[in-house]
């Protein structure tokens, strides 16, 4: 059935007087055609109204007759008349959702030791999935350790940060900044933030 012909139909289908052969067919063409279908329940309102306003006798709680005569309007068209009226809201949470899915499955697939900082050369030991600052050394500037443990003899003259992994301090260790390990995935997450806006700054 094409809108041509389902547009007589729906005025017969309010009337009550198409057969319930046609009627099953116009039903059909409502669900899969939204034009016809905006069409029908406009129609269907402007029916409920003109009933109501042929009644002899205007009752005192018109509003309410006619609000009670019209087809309940359905949550669905309410949640897609709210996504309409606030895009800039539906695009940044689209957006949240696709960034904090894209860092948690970066947080699940890495296990690489990773060891970054300003001052690491000749400084710092490296045995398998460990680092280690010596009693002897010192580093200047930040240490970052991922999948890894780090072991802290000398001093750090900055912040100490471990990802997916821990800290040891010997008694003659000496960190001049924080010491922060990060476990969990929304600290990580909230950690990668902060680096890349620091990265942007500079």
């Amino acid at each position: 059935m094409n809108c041509k012909d389902a547009l007589p139909l729906i005025h017969e289908y309010l009337d009550g007087d198409l057969p319930s052969a046609h009627a099953v067919k116009l039903q059909q063409h409502l669900r899969e055609c939204t034009d016809c279908a905006s069409r029908f329940r406009l129609y269907e309102k402007t029916e409920a109204l003109v009933r109501v306003m042929d009644r002899p006798e205007t009752p005192s709680n018109l509003t309410a007759s006619i609000m009670s005569s019209l087809p309940p309007v359905s949550r669905k068209r309410v949640w897609t008349r709210w996504v309409r009226q606030h895009p800039a809201i539906v695009a940044a949470a689209a957006f949240i959702i696709v960034m904090m899915s894209s860092l948690l499955s970066l947080w699940n697939s890495g296990t690489q030791l990773v060891v970054r900082g300003d001052d690491l050369e000749g400084n710092i030991i490296i045995e398998g999935q460990r680092v280690i600052v010596p009693s002897d050394s010192s580093i200047d500037g930040d240490l970052i350790v991922e999948n890894g443990t780090v072991q802290v003899d000398g001093h750090v003259r900055g912040n100490v940060t471990v990802i997916d992994g821990n800290v040891a301090m010997a008694s003659t260790a000496h960190v001049s900044g924080n010491i922060k390990q990060v476990d969990q995935a929304l600290d990580w997450i909230w950690f990668k933030m902060n680096e890349w806006f620091r990265a942007a700054l500079n």
